[in-house]
């Protein structure tokens, strides 16, 4: 059990903390390449998708106009896991028609839901901070396996935010959410992270789970389950 005290409000991670990384490699990934690229032909001249795909034009140096050339650069950013901003929002939209289909459940760990559940219930705020699109994110807790997980939530943050490593994004996080820094836990499997969130003031705890890879030397608090973790106020 780790406790930490004056807790306000927690921020987690999806990937490795709150699911599998399995889950996001092996199934929502192949789906996004499996399905993006009929959906940005059909959907190109709607006027957020191509907002996206001129982001990946500018990003990539490409014509706007080659569709079939920005299908190709979304594919290459889905087989390298970059974490582009448009990417992550078209993934988003695709795996919309996923879960709505019932083609997949999100994975979360079985201590998770009941968790987060406690942690609301004891009046602390959540959210989430993670790469995926707010969307994603959003679609992700809402058909999780442990079902409607979403109205636990108070907020969402992705990469419009700012990048994950650098403590600047978690500075915003905690002025847009009104806590202060210390007031506020961020839960991750990434290192890089929780220096970063550290660097902001933010109390940190690193999540090991199944699957998840190895860490480099660090100091933080570890569990392997959000039922290790003692909020005490």
């Amino acid at each position: 059990m780790v406790k930490f005290s004056g807790i306000a409000a927690v921020v987690t991670d999806i990937e490795g903390t709150t699911s599998s990384i399995s889950f996001v490699h092996d199934v929502l990934f192949p789906y996004a390449a499996k399905h993006l690229p009929e959906y940005v032909r059909k959907h190109a001249d709607e006027p957020e998708v191509r907002e996206q795909l001129d982001a990946v034009a500018r990003e990539a140096a490409l014509s706007p106009n080659d569709v079939d050339a920005l299908v190709r650069q979304l594919l290459g950013w889905i087989r390298d896991d970059v974490k582009a901003t448009p990417l992550k929002a078209l993934q988003g939209k695709v795996w919309e028609a996923g879960y709505r289909n019932r083609d997949y459940r999100a994975h979360v760990f079985g201590d998770v839901g009941d968790a987060l559940k406690r942690w609301k219930h004891a009046g602390l705020k959540l959210f989430v901070y993670s790469s995926g699109s707010v969307l994603a994110q959003k679609l992700f807790f809402e058909f999780s396996e442990a079902g409607n997980l979403l109205p636990l939530f108070d907020g969402h943050f992705d990469t419009t935010t700012g990048p994950k490593r650098d403590s600047q994004s978690y500075t915003a996080i905690a002025g847009v959410t009104g806590f202060a820094a210390p007031a506020m836990l961020f839960l991750s499997d990434v290192v890089a992270e929780l220096d970063a969130a550290s660097r902001a003031g933010f109390q940190v705890c690193l999540l090991e789970r199944p699957g998840n890879a190895a860490v480099a030397e660090h100091s933080y608090p570890v569990v392997s389950s959000f039922h290790e973790i003692q909020l005490a106020e």
